[in-house]
């Protein structure tokens, strides 16, 4: 047995100091340094001061502090203590740069790592405020007293509460961050508490500073995330929180907190945890991090060096603050638009503080540039049929925002909006409210306008309350015949698709586009194919549970977005669009991001192969074979049409099948055909050539100084016949007319 046995209990001194016979194999003994880390001041509460405390308990003065570790998990000793010496040296520089490295990662509690299975409780009020309910950022339902609640809530009102989380392994943990609970009714805070840890939960033993039991700094109001790091690393399997003051109001206050752990897994050298152990990398070779700014505008340009041939990095704008919207163009011909060829665009980053988005983009360039030079035929093939557009932040002020806090500390909202305040997909033309007033004042529906809705006025003017971001990312739409589109958001695990606004304002109602059904196609080819969405036993993020609609759902159907980006890319212009909610936790930790990539790569690459889907053609002059601009392509038995590019050529998504399909254009005669489309990935060719109208056409003849044909000489002729005959009856009608009354006056 003694060669299988691999650890002995832990002896506890203070709060990290410990003596060890850690990771015994066969007659080696593995040794562990402690690592005394850095001490954070304390932030200032959101809140007035007029929050009373329930007693006063002296706190320890190594507790709160925003910051945020983007270092990977470190367990041997000289791999930690270089950690440390990094974090103290750069701590100036962190402030303007970013979050200062700690030395362990989060368990996963918010991003649904740490199973619920993982997490007790001493007790709890009901089912809806277990202890599963206890992760950092966890959202509520609308109403207290369901499933959801946002918090574990202790049923119980003493200082002997706890939460408990099992890491399932020995793990050095160094810190906690706590919340207080999300509800619109109620109040509730945990201002100090105490941490103990247990290799077997039979024997507890407190963190301790120095002397005495440490007691740490919580929260002062409800939603901003507090970072308390221990004084020493201690190793464990089972860590505690264990509330000792909270927000009283009367009897009514109770023990309520969301909270994420730090914890670094002590090595593994004979496999003894591989039964629970979770893949963490990528086979891929990218630059898995978070990149601020400055740091991203230098990982674009080296994409941009290391693939000229295929990429082009241009801007459609600037921030508030001046920040470039920067988009990365991969095609086999960067910066023209080819005739015949789609259009395709991601979006990410509308809201700041939503950053899996921007790093999977900037993963995708990467991607894309080493296998096009590694010759894999399937990005070959994209690039060379595709013309793609990568906007990784469409909202960086909001970004740098959450960027400089650190991805557990940002919170739930900061970074959300611009930095005027405006939360961006709230902040397109509400064009549903002008279509729906239309139909209901308009009696003959012939005279209906169903795509292409201008703007309105009040919109446009330079008062209107409309982000710069917004305004670029709309002129950008109106230049680039875009085709597909999908923006990437975060905070839940489903695929949303139009329309997101309801028609009479409700809450939340199913509320379909003429093309549903390809809408549901296109959510369905990103959630089938997305590693988190398909495994049937994951868990529902927040308040909802969208396995039951299979991952994917009518935007309008969840809540009502008024002025979304979808809806306008929808009615404004030929694109379809989706918005992808990629992960649980907003801003995930980057050691989470090699894992997220995986979950996502072949989503990402299936969803911009769908833009290939359908018809497409060119709409030609019969005569000149010019290619005809803003020509109308009309779908029997679709209300939706869609215009054809400036050269010409059109993309209509659909799905397989046989239509009955009408290309119209001014001063031309309207010609019909149908198209069939098939089952495989690339659109049928669907071509037109339209005759013009004998007046138009002799405009255009007679103002070139051209000589008249001699088919148009003869049909000219029989209009002036045609003419002269009904205008020689109406005159004779007048005169009898005029004789008749002559003769009635006699």
């Amino acid at each position: 047995m003694a060669s299988v046995l691999h650890f002995t209990l832990l002896l506890f001194l203070n709060c990290g100091s410990f003596v060890s016979n850690v990771l015994a194999i066969n007659t080696t003994t593995a040794r562990t340094t402690v690592v005394s880390v850095a001490v954070f001041t304390a932030t200032e509460s959101l809140l007035s001061a007029g929050r009373p405390n329930a007693t006063e308990v002296p706190t320890t003065g190594f507790t709160t502090g925003y910051s945020k570790s983007t270092a990977k998990t470190t367990t041997s000793a000289e791999d930690t203590t270089k950690a440390a010496e990094r974090a103290s040296a750069r701590r100036g520089a962190e402030e303007e740069e970013g979050p200062v490295e700690l030395e362990c990662p989060p368990l996963g509690l918010e991003s649904l790592k740490v199973k619920d299975t993982q997490l007790r409780a001493s007790s709890f009020k009901r089912r809806g405020l277990g202890p599963h309910r206890g992760r950092l950022n966890i959202q509520s339902g609308i109403h207290d007293g369901d499933i959801y609640d946002g918090a574990w809530c202790a049923q119980i009102r003493d200082t002997k509460q706890w939460l408990e989380v099992d890491a399932q392994r020995p793990t050095r943990f160094t810190g906690v961050i706590l919340q207080g609970r999300n509800s619109i009714w109620s109040w509730d805070v945990v201002h100090t508490y105490k941490v103990q840890f247990s290799n077997d939960t039979l024997v507890w033993k407190p963190c301790m500073n120095g002397t005495e039991e440490a007691v740490f700094e919580g929260n002062q109001d409800a939603e901003t995330p507090v970072l308390a790091l221990f004084n020493t690393s201690t190793v464990a399997r089972y860590i505690r929180i264990n509330p000792q003051t909270w927000y009283q109001n009367g009897t009514q206050g109770d023990i309520c907190l969301r909270a994420e752990v730090l914890g670094c897994a002590l090595p593994d050298p004979n496999n003894i945890y591989a039964w629970q152990t979770e893949p963490t990398e990528s086979r891929d070779k990218l630059d898995f991090r978070h990149h601020n700014y400055k740091e991203m505008r230098k990982l674009m340009k080296s994409v941009n060096d290391a693939c000229p041939d295929i990429t082009r990095i241009y801007s459609i704008g600037k921030s508030y603050t001046g920040l470039k919207l920067y988009v990365m163009e991969i095609s086999d011909n960067p910066g023209k638009h080819e005739l015949g060829e789609p259009e395709f665009r991601y979006v990410a980053g509308m809201h700041g503080n939503e950053a899996l988005g921007r790093e999977l983009l900037l993963n995708l360039m990467q991607y894309m540039c080493q296998e096009y030079k590694r010759g894999d035929q399937r990005i070959v093939r994209l690039v060379k049929e595709t013309r793609i557009h990568l906007l990784p932040s469409m909202n960086p002020d909001g970004y740098e925002m959450a960027f400089k806090k650190g991805s557990e500390l940002a919170g739930w909202a900061l970074g959300r909006y611009s930095y005027e305040g405006i939360d961006m997909n709230h902040n397109f033309a509400d064009l549903n409210s002008v279509m729906w007033t239309a139909i209901e004042l308009e009696t003959d529906r012939s005279k209906l306008i169903n795509h292409y809705f201008p703007i309105p006025e009040q919109y446009t003017s330079e008062e209107a309350f409309v982000a710069s971001e917004t305004r670029a990312v709309i002129s950008w739409m109106q230049n680039i015949p875009f085709v597909l589109s999908a923006n990437l958001h975060g905070g839940e695990v489903v695929v949303t698709y139009p329309y997101d606004m309801t028609r009479d304002w409700a809450p939340r109602e199913h509320t379909p586009t003429a093309d549903e059904s390809f809408f549901r196609w296109l959510a369905t080819a990103y959630a089938s194919t997305n590693q988190v969405m398909s495994n049937p036993d994951r868990r529902p993020c927040h308040n909802k549970d969208f396995l039951r609609y299979n991952n994917i759902i009518n935007g309008a159907d969840w809540h009502n977005v008024p002025g979304s980006m979808n809806d306008f890319s929808y009615l404004h212009t030929n694109c379809f669009e989706v918005t992808v909610e990629l992960s649980c936790d907003k801003f995930p930790h980057a050691s989470e991001l090699p894992i997220e990539w995986e979950n996502n790569r072949e989503s990402l690459l299936v969803y911009m192969e769908q833009v290939h889907r359908g018809i497409k053609g060119v709409v030609r002059d019969k005569d000149t074979e010019a290619g005809i601009a803003d020509a109308i392509i009309k779908v029997d038995d679709i209300d939706h049409h869609i215009r054809s590019a400036a050269d010409g050529d059109y993309w209509r998504l659909l799905n397989p099948g046989e239509y009955r399909v009408t290309a119209t254009a001014e001063g031309y005669l309207p010609s019909s055909r149908t198209c069939q489309v098939m089952y495989d990935h690339y659109p049928t060719i669907c071509d037109f050539r339209l005759t013009k109208m004998p007046k138009q056409r002799l405009k255009d003849i007679l103002a070139k100084g051209g000589k008249l044909p001699k088919d148009l000489q003869l049909r000219l002729r029989q209009l002036r016949m045609r003419k002269l005959r009904v205008t020689t009856k109406a005159i004779n009608q007048r005169r009898a007319a005029a004789a008749a009354k002559r003769a009635k006056r006699v």
